[in-house]
């Protein structure tokens, strides 16, 4: 079984570069890991810990490589349902720090949830955005390429990082909009709930249903909004940036299916977007990182979308 990183790494080396199809051929990578497991492996929280907002939960981690010169930046968002009851940061710390030795800046980011004050619609929404426009602040102290800003998520925040690219493209009536968001080169969702009415209705209740994305958009007390226009990838594209859209061929909990269709959507609409499927994996152990020996010429997964 090939690692899921020499997978994905081959795949972008040559493909995000071009015009890839809407859909490729399932690759062959490990088998799936449970979520115990995943919280079980070693990890090390950032170098600084930085806010974005008062409240406790709008804050992200910096992780800066090695070496002089201006960095090009990875924004993780993890995943957990949008749910204030499960993990947060320490879900993506194991590919933060696989991604820092590989020479990038990673901007790990917290966020408001559901069930936490503020959470949910509007200010779930308006924490990403914050916490990605926060970056303008922190480039000229810690030589962060603008540039060069490739944003991933997993699950819920492979959800937020489709979000967070378009945010160009919200209307200017959605209190989702602010002004000269921060532009992004490239976006790779993970096991991402990319099309929230299609989950809603068709997905598994890993997440609990269509209740928690009822409270994601609140959908109470909307007065007849179409509570996805502004919330949902699909409703928004062409997003307008490269797009890998990444499922494991054994996810019960994001079944491929999801991937693929909204992959297709976004290349009809004109976008470079790609599903790959990885065969023989799962849900979670698309957040693991491993380094494997002999692959030093491979091209980290995203190096294409910062170049």
């Amino acid at each position: 079984m090939r690692p899921i990183f020499v997978a994905v790494a081959a795949f972008l080396s040559v493909a995000a570069c071009t015009s890839p199809p809407a859909v490729v051929d399932p690759v062959e990578t490990r088998t799936s890991i449970t979520f115990s497991q995943l919280l079980e492996k070693p990890k090390a929280t950032g170098d600084h810990r930085i806010a974005y907002g008062a409240d406790p939960f709008q804050f992200s981690e910096l992780r800066l490589p090695r070496g002089q010169g201006r960095h090009p930046v990875i924004v993780l968002i993890h995943d957990g349902c949008w749910r204030a009851d499960l993990p947060g940061t320490e879900l993506m710390d194991y590919m933060a720090a696989d991604l820092r030795d590989r020479g990038y800046a990673v901007w790990n980011l917290e966020y408001r949830r559901i069930v936490h004050p503020g959470g949910a619609y509007p200010d779930t929404f308006r924490d990403i955005a914050a916490g990605l426009d926060q970056l303008r602040t922190l480039a000229p102290q810690h030589g962060l390429d603008l540039r060069r800003v490739v944003v991933c998520g997993h699950f819920a925040g492979g959800h937020l990082a489709l979000w967070a690219a378009a945010r160009d493209r919200l209307q200017m009536s959605s209190p989702l909009r602010v002004a000269n968001p921060l532009p992004v080169r490239g976006i790779v969702s993970l096991a991402g709930i990319a099309d929230l009415a299609a989950y809603r209705a068709t997905g598994p209740d890993a997440c609990g249903g269509p209740s928690t994305i009822d409270g994601l958009v609140s959908v109470q007390g909307t007065g007849g909004r179409d509570v996805f226009a502004d919330t949902s990838p699909p409703a928004l594209v062409p997003l307008g940036d490269r797009q890998i859209i990444v499922s494991g061929a054994l996810d019960p909990i994001v079944p491929p299916r999801f991937g693929q269709a909204y992959a297709s959507a976004a290349a009809t609409a004109g976008d470079a977007a790609t599903s790959v499927v990885l065969a023989g994996t799962g849900h979670f152990e698309l957040m693991v990182q491993p380094r494997p020996s002999g692959h030093g010429s491979l091209r980290p997964m995203w190096g294409c979308c910062v170049r």
